[in-house]
C-alpha cells in the first residue's frame, strides 16, 4: 500500500513537471470519455432500461397490416372480434388520441387527450396514484363519462388537490367526472403528452364501422406466448374475418410487436449510430494518448534503468506505469463525467417540447448507475490500454540498454515500428466519421430541399377547434369558417387564407378507400390519402394546378361534390387517360359518394419529408366539414409577426374557438421529428468527425516531428554531403504522403462498411457516394500534408554544423 501511495504521489510530480503533456493527453481524454457517455445515456434510456411496467416483455402493440401500412389502425369491430377470439392475449385494450376543448376560468383551452378501454392501465399494469381505475364496462356507449388525469394535469390544472376526486370537468361541452390521478412516474410514449384520459364511449359514425379504422391496440402475452404466436393466431383470425367481412376487411392482415419496439424503433438505428461515432472518437483519443505515453516513455528510458540499477524489481517498475495510467484516466473519468452531464442536457434541451413529448424516456436524463457502471468499464479498458502498451512495448529486460544509449540522438526502434501504425489507425478511423458526417450531411442537405409542391416561405399556420356543442351542424361550421377566413383576410399583411383538415408535411395516412365509375372492380382497397381543403388553400400554398380547375367557395353540400386528385394519383389509376371529368366514390359507389375530378394538382407532400409521395384526393371543405381544421395563411410580411394578431382575430370570432400549435410552416418542417433526426444525426457525427480529424492531424504530426527529430544527425550528413533542401521535404514528406495514403485506403473500406450499416438514416445518398468519399480523401489528405509540412520545414532548416555535433 505504501508503494502504491508512493507511485501515486511520483505520477502526480511528473504530470506536473510536464504540464504540456498531462493538458493534452487529459484534454483528449476528456473528449473521448465525454462523448461516449453523454450518447450512451440516450442508448441506456431509449434502448436498454425496459419499459415502466410490470413484467414489460410481455407487452405488444396489436395492429391491423397493409400492403401499404404495414402498421395500420384498428377498426372498433374488429377490436371487439380480435379480443373475443384470440388465444394468446391475457388482456387487449385499444386507445386513440383525441384531442379536447376545456372550459376553464380564463377561456376555452385546447388540451390533448387519449380515449381508451376501460382495461388499458390494467393491461399496462399501471394503478392510479390517486383514486380508481375505470370500471369493466365504463367504456362503453350510455356509461357514465369519466377521466383520469395525468400527474402533470393534476397539478398544473388543479394545484395537486386531493379533493379533486369526483369533481366534474367540461371536456369539448361533455360534463366528465374525475376518478383518478396517475403516478407521477406514469409514460406512455406513444401519447407522451395526454393531459386527460377518458374512456372510449364508441358513438360517432367511424367508431361503429367496420370499415373505418382510428385505433391502435396494447395487448399483454400469456405465460408461455411469443410474439411470433400471437402474430400466427391474430393472422388467422384476420383472414377468417377477411372472409367473413369481404368488402370492409379485404387484405386486412394483422400486426403484433414487442411494445418497446413501437416506442423506441424509429430512433434506435439513430442512437446506435451517435454511439458508435462517440466509441470511435474514443478509440481515436485511446490511441492519440497512447501515442503521447510511447514518446514519453521513450524519453524515460535512462530514468527507468537507473532505477532498475538501484533495486527497482520489475513489479515495481510495472506497477509505475499501471499508477500513472490510473491517474491519467482518473482525472479523465471524472472530467469526462461532468462535461457529459452538461453535454446530456444541452441535447435534450435542444428537443422541440413535442419531439421529448414522444420520447418521455428522456425525461430525467443524466448521470444513473447504468452511466457510472459504464464510466467505470470504459476507464477500466483504457487504463489497460494506457498503462500495458508501454510496457509490453518497452520491455524491462532492456533497461541496460537505456543506459548505454547516447539519448536522443539513435532512433527509438519502438516509436518508428509502431507509431505510425497508431497514426494509420486514427486516420482510417477520422475518415470513417468524415465520411459519416459527409453522407448524413448531405442527406439532411437533400431533405430539406426535397421537393414539397409549394411554396414553404411566408406561411403561417395554426388549428382551430370548435366546439361540438355550438357547432353541431355543417352549415354552422361552414359559417364560421368562412368568418374566420374573412376576418383574417383584412388583417394587414396577409394575402390569402386556406383552410386544411391536415396540413402539409405532416403524415401520410387518414386515407379512404376510393373506387372509379366505369373502370373494373374486384373489391380491392385503393387506399388514399384523404384531406377536406377551402378553395383558397392551393392558391395560399401556390401549389401548380396541372389541369382543370380549382374548388370555389359556392361549392357546399347544395352542390354536385367535386374531387381534386394529384399527381401521383393521376399517374396510378389513370394511366394513358385524362381524369378531368372522371367520377370517384367509395366502395360500393353509393350516390352520396359520388363526386367529379374537376382537376390535377402537382403533388404536395403529405407526409414526412424522408416519405413517399401517396396518392391523394381533395374535397371540399364546405362538402366535407370538421370541428378540428388547420388555417394556412400566406402573408406579405415576417411569418411569425402575424402570429399572435390571427389568435385575436379568431378570438374575436368566438371566444370558445380553441387555437392550436401557432407556428410558420418552416419552422414545422425544420422541427418535424424526420428533419430534427437527421439533423442532429448529421452535427453530432460531424462533430465527432471534425474532432477525429484533429486528433488524427496531431498525431500524424507527432510521428512525422519525432521522426525528424530522431533523425537529426541523418540529416545533417545528407546536407553536409551536398543534399539540397529540396530532397529534405521530399524524405519527410514522402513518410507522412505513404502514412497519409494507407490510412485513407484503409478508411475508405471501413467507411463503405460502416455507411453501409447506416445506409437507413440516408436519404437521398448512397452509401457508397463517390463524391463523398473523394471530398473526404482530399480533405484528410490536405490536412496531414499541411500538418507533416511543419516538421518537414524544421527539418530542412537544420544547420549542418549543429546537426553533426547533436548530442
Amino acid at each position: 500500500m505504501n508503494g502504491t501511495v508512493q507511485d501515486t504521489h511520483y505520477a502526480l510530480r511528473q504530470l506536473r513537471k510536464n504540464p504540456g503533456f498531462a493538458c493534452t493527453a487529459v484534454l483528449i481524454l476528456t473528449l473521448g470519455i465525454s462523448a461516449s457517455l453523454a450518447l450512451f445515456g440516450f442508448v441506456d434510456a431509449a434502448l436498454l432500461r425496459p419499459l415502466p411496467y410490470p413484467n414489460p416483455m410481455r407487452l405488444v402493440h396489436v395492429t391491423e397490416s397493409l400492403p401499404l401500412l404495414p402498421r395500420a389502425n384498428l377498426s372498433y369491430p374488429d377490436y371487439l372480434d380480435w379480443k373475443k377470439q384470440n388465444q394468446v392475449f391475457s388482456s387487449m385494450d385499444v386507445y386513440i388520441g383525441n384531442g379536447f376543448l376545456l372550459n376553464t376560468p380564463a377561456g376555452t383551452e385546447p388540451v390533448s387527450g387519449t380515449r381508451v378501454t376501460d382495461g388499458f392501465f390494467r393491461t399496462l399494469g399501471v394503478a392510479p396514484a390517486l383514486g380508481r381505475d375505470f370500471y369493466a364496462g365504463e367504456d362503453r356507449l350510455g356509461a357514465p363519462r369519466t377521466v383520469l388525469l395525468s400527474y402533470s394535469a393534476w397539478q398544473k390544472r388543479f394545484g395537486g388537490r386531493k379533493g379533486v376526486i369526483g369533481q366534474s370537468v367540461t371536456l369539448s361541452g361533455i360534463p366528465t367526472s374525475i376518478v383518478g390521478v396517475l403516478p407521477e412516474s406514469f409514460q406512455f410514449a406513444p401519447r407522451g403528452n395526454t393531459e386527460f384520459w377518458t374512456t372510449l364511449h364508441p358513438a360517432g359514425s367511424c367508431d361503429l364501422r367496420r370499415s373505418c379504422h382510428g385505433l391502435d391496440g396494447v395487448a399483454r402475452l400469456k405465460d408461455g406466448v411469443t410474439v411470433q404466436m400471437a402474430l400466427a393466431n391474430m393472422q388467422a383470425i384476420a383472414k377468417q374475418l377477411e372472409m367473413q367481412y369481404p368488402d370492409s376487411n379485404r387484405g386486412q392482415g394483422a400486426s403484433v410487436v414487442a411494445l418497446s419496439e413501437v416506442i423506441v424503433g424509429d430512433v434506435r438505428p439513430i442512437f446506435l449510430t451517435l454511439f458508435g461515432g462517440a466509441g470511435l472518437l474514443l478509440l481515436i483519443a485511446c490511441v492519440n494518448v497512447s501515442s503521447l505515453l510511447l514518446v514519453r516513455t521513450q524519453s524515460r528510458r535512462r530514468e527507468i534503468a537507473v532505477r532498475g540499477a538501484l533495486g527497482a524489481s520489475p513489479a515495481r517498475l510495472i506497477g509505475q506505469f499501471i499508477i500513472e495510467g490510473l491517474v491519467l484516466i482518473t482525472i479523465g473519468c471524472a472530467l469526462g463525467l461532468a462535461v457529459a452531464s452538461v453535454f446530456m442536457r444541452v441535447l435534450v434541451g435542444l428537443l422541440s417540447k413535442d419531439l421529448l413529448a414522444s420520447m418521455p424516456y428522456l425525461q430525467g436524463l443524466g448521470l444513473n448507475p447504468h452511466v457510472l457502471v459504464f464510466a467505470v468499464a470504459i476507464g477500466a479498458l483504457a487504463a489497460v490500454l494506457l498503462s500495458l502498451t508501454p510496457i509490453l512495448r518497452s520491455p524491462l529486460s532492456r533497461m541496460q540498454e537505456g543506459l548505454a544509449e547516447g539519448g536522443r540522438g539513435s532512433a527509438g526502434t519502438l516509436w518508428r515500428r509502431l507509431g505510425p501504425n497508431l497514426v494509420v489507425i486514427e486516420l482510417a478511423v477520422a475518415f470513417v466519421l468524415l465520411v459519416g458526417g459527409g453522407l448524413l450531411g448531405k442527406s439532411l442537405y437533400r431533405l430539406l430541399h426535397v421537393e414539397l409542391g409549394f411554396q414553404s416561405d411566408h406561411l403561417a399556420t395554426l388549428q382551430v377547434g370548435l366546439p361540438e356543442t355550438s357547432y353541431a351542424k355543417d352549415e354552422q361550421i361552414v359559417a364560421a369558417a368562412r368568418q374566420i377566413v374573412s376576418r383574417i383576410e383584412s388583417l394587414p399583411g396577409v394575402m390569402s387564407v386556406g383552410l386544411s383538415s391536415v396540413l402539409p408535411v405532416s403524415f401520410n395516412g387518414n386515407t379512404t378507400w376510393i373506387r372509379f365509375v366505369g373502370k373494373p372492380y374486384s373489391g380491392e382497397h385503393n387506399e388514399v390519402n384523404e384531406r377536406e381543403i377551402s378553395s383558397a388553400l392551393f392558391t395560399t400554398l401556390h401549389a401548380k394546378l396541372l389541369r382543370g380547375r380549382y374548388f370555389s367557395d359556392a361549392e357546399d353540400a347544395s352542390k354536385p361534390r367535386v374531387v381534386i386528385i394529384n399527381e401521383t394519383l393521376a399517374k396510378k389509376y389513370f394511366p394513358g387517360e385524362d381524369p378531368i371529368g372522371k367520377k370517384i366514390g367509395d366502395t360500393s359507389l353509393s350516390p352520396t359518394s359520388l363526386a367529379e375530378v374537376i382537376g390535377i394538382i402537382e403533388d404536395v407532400k403529405d407526409g414526412s419529408l424522408d416519405s413517399e409521395t401517396w396518392p391523394a384526393v381533395y374535397y371540399p371543405f364546405n362538402q366535407s366539414t370538421d370541428n378540428y381544421f388547420s388555417v394556412v395563411v400566406r402573408t406579405s410580411q415576417s411569418a411569425p409577426s402575424v402570429l399572435p394578431a390571427l389568435v385575436s382575430t379568431i378570438r374575436q370570432v368566438d371566444s370558445a374557438i380553441g387555437i392550436m400549435d401557432e407556428t410558420t410552416m418552416g419552422q414545422r418542417i425544420d422541427s418535424s421529428p424526420s428533419a430534427y433526426m437527421h439533423r442532429s444525426s448529421a452535427w453530432l457525427v460531424g462533430g465527432f468527425a471534425a474532432l477525429a480529424l484533429l486528433l488524427g492531424v496531431v498525431g500524424l504530426y507527432g510521428v512525422i516531428a519525432y521522426s525528424v527529430s530522431q533523425r537529426t544527425r541523418e540529416i545533417g550528413v545528407r546536407m553536409a554531403l551536398g543534399a539540397p533542401r529540396a530532397s529534405v521535404y521530399q524524405l519527410i514528406m514522402k513518410e507522412a504522403a505513404w502514412l497519409t495514403g494507407m490510412g485513407i485506403a484503409a478508411g475508405i473500406v471501413c467507411s463503405i462498411a460502416a455507411a453501409t450499416l447506416i445506409r437507413g438514416l440516408l436519404f437521398g445518398v448512397r452509401p457508397w457516394d463517390v463524391a463523398t468519399l473523394v471530398a473526404v480523401s482530399a480533405l484528410l489528405g490536405i490536412s496531414a500534408l499541411l500538418a507533416a509540412y511543419l516538421p518537414a520545414r524544421r527539418a530542412a532548416r537544420v544547420d549542418p554544423m549543429v546537426a553533426l555535433r547533436y548530442e
